[in-house]
């Protein structure tokens, strides 16, 4: 099983915008996938239901755009499914830590909502 660590740039000052940082197994699932990308804002993935809550249906979800002074139409989209009391996220593309690529991770239910539901509550602290 794969752990998930999510974090948050706090824009200006910073860089030009807030954003996401999708940590995989301690690998930025973004940069890795797609160096021109940087992950959509916290608010719209993290909020309770939102695109990285599961279901038993998988949907696609938008996590990056192209990286310019507004987003791009490029995009990063993976797919979210929950099997029982696993999180599955699919139709990924990135190199692991050995080199070779990743299409699929898996994720314990209580871990992963954990994490989203703490980052979430972070931003409470950072408007």
């Amino acid at each position: 099983m794969s752990t998930l660590l999510i974090s948050a740039c706090p824009g200006p000052s910073v860089c030009a915008a807030v954003h996401t940082y999708l940590f995989v197994d301690g690998l930025d699932l973004v940069a890795r996938s797609d160096g021109r990308m940087t992950g959509l804002g916290p608010r719209r993935l993290l909020r309770p239901g939102g695109p990285l809550y599961p279901t038993d249906m998988p949907r696609m979800v938008d996590v990056a755009a192209e990286e310019q002074p507004d987003p791009g139409p490029g995009r990063l989209t993976i797919r979210v499914q929950l099997r029982g009391e696993t999180v599955i996220w699919s139709d990924l593309m990135y190199p692991g830590l050995d080199g070779r690529a990743i299409d699929a991770v898996r994720f314990r239910l209580e871990q992963y909502l954990s994490e989203v539901e703490r980052a979430y509550a972070a931003l409470k602290d950072h408007p």
